[in-house]
């Protein structure tokens, strides 16, 4: 049709007047050399870019390259989502820790003390004395002073972990609390947290709560818009605070004659105080730094009411709870050693949520992991919840417990359920 073009315009124009045909002429001229000009284009743009005639251009993908951490961790783009799982990991190249810091609530409260205010009740029911230590391992929990905020102690934390890091305040780019404990219903702690540090105007802040997982939650939200480029630096914090729940729960426990209110309340006396917040940082924007690679999560969801909690009162099927946590744990664990490769025996330090000395124990054996690899807190501060973890790592690094080079899990299982589990390279 092309090459048989310029003779049937001529057969066409001859049925036309001289006038008419000379304008047309003109107009199918430009129209012609216009068109032409587009397809010479489009030809040269498929043959430059490799493409077939007839087509939809191929652009060949380049895969993002892998940094050194990446490839010693042995993962890769193909770790990462998949057909199979929508979520295989959150995973990080470009994340450190440059600040962490934790603060201990000042007031020391035995198992024996919480115990005794107790005596009545138990020897009512026939209960032993020494069960919070006993069973548990809590010897003791810290309170703040009465009527303290966890956005305090929460900003106490933050002031911390930001002087460790050397970073002015006007670079952060996010603030998240991720605290069980809140001030309010609303607004959001993270916003008083945010009033409190003097934070810049233009620093996102909110809060997360996911029970005893939300600080690892946290970690991750703010690691992906650093790795996005939306900010270079992001704080996150938590502050817990137990005072009410377990003063509360005596209360209650001191005036019911029903074992199965104690049972279910027990937990709550287990609860701990305490403040930590981590400054994490864009590679290369200050320096040194701890690499934090990230992890992935999985969810029980159809356990969700085993553990359930208010302000002032928690209900547990501990033994339902503990079983069908280890079961989701130990899914996670093992799907995190297979996604990425892990060495178990290759970790340095273990950085877990601590509930008592029957779960601690129960994960090792359940895992397969090295008991004397555990930092434990629990007997000297209880279940700090969402805390305990980075508290962990935090006391494990001011006490010289973490050397350059060690990887370190953090590990987590929380009401809901979920678990959860992550890697640092310090």
């Amino acid at each position: 049709m092309v090459l048989q073009g310029p003779r049937l315009v001529d057969s066409a124009l001859g049925q036309m007047s001289e006038s008419p045909a000379h304008r047309v002429r003109n107009v199918a001229g430009d129209c012609g050399r216009a068109v032409t000009s587009y397809m010479t284009g489009n030809l040269l743009i498929s043959v430059i870019c490799g493409t077939r005639l007839g087509g939809v251009p191929v652009v060949p993908v380049r895969q993002p390259r892998l940094c050194c951490l990446q490839r010693r961790s042995g993962w890769g783009p193909a770790a990462i989502g998949g057909p199979d799982l929508p979520n295989s990991g959150q995973r990080f190249g470009d994340v450190v820790i440059s600040g962490l810091a934790h603060v201990d609530a000042p007031h020391i409260v035995t198992s024996a003390e919480i115990e005794e205010q107790l005596a009545p009740t138990m020897e009512r029911m026939r209960i032993r004395p020494g069960l919070l230590a006993g069973l548990a391992g809590v010897q003791e929990r810290r309170f703040w002073d009465v009527g303290e905020m966890p956005s305090t102690v929460a900003a106490d934390a933050g002031e911390q972990a930001l002087a460790a890091s050397g970073l002015d305040r006007s670079v952060i780019g996010a603030l998240v609390n991720t605290s069980v404990s809140r001030d309010y219903v609303e607004p959001s702690t993270a916003s008083i947290v945010h009033g409190r540090l003097g934070l810049p105007t233009a620093a996102v802040n909110m809060d997360i709560g996911n029970a005893c997982l939300g600080f690892l939650n946290g970690m991750n939200v703010v690691s992906g818009l650093i790795e996005r480029g939306e900010i270079k630096h992001g704080l996150v914090v938590d502050g817990e605070t137990s005072r009410f729940a377990i003063e509360s729960t005596i209360t209650r426990l001191q005036a019911t004659r029903d074992p199965a209110v104690f049972r279910e309340q027990f937990a709550t006396l287990t609860l701990g105080s305490g403040a930590v917040a981590m400054v994490l940082s864009q590679r290369g924007t200050v320096d040194g730094g701890h690499a934090f690679l990230g992890g992935l999560s999985r969810a029980a969801t159809e356990h969700a009411l085993l553990c359930t909690g208010q302000w002032d009162e928690m209900k547990t099927d501990t033994g339902a709870l503990l079983e069908a946590g280890l079961e989701i744990g130990a899914l996670t664990w093992k799907e995190a050693v297979d996604t990425f490769g892990w060495d178990p025996a290759g970790f340095d330090l273990y950085a877990l949520h601590q509930v008592s000395l029957v779960h601690t124990r129960a994960m090792c054996d359940r895992f397969g992991l090295d008991f004397a690899k555990f930092p434990l807190i629990f007997p000297r501060f209880g279940n700090m919840g969402p805390a305990a973890v980075p508290t962990v790592v935090s006391k494990a690094a001011a006490d010289g417990g973490l050397q350059p080079g060690d990887r370190v899990a953090l590990m987590g299982i929380g009401s809901g359920i979920n678990a959860a589990a992550a890697e640092i390279v310090w």
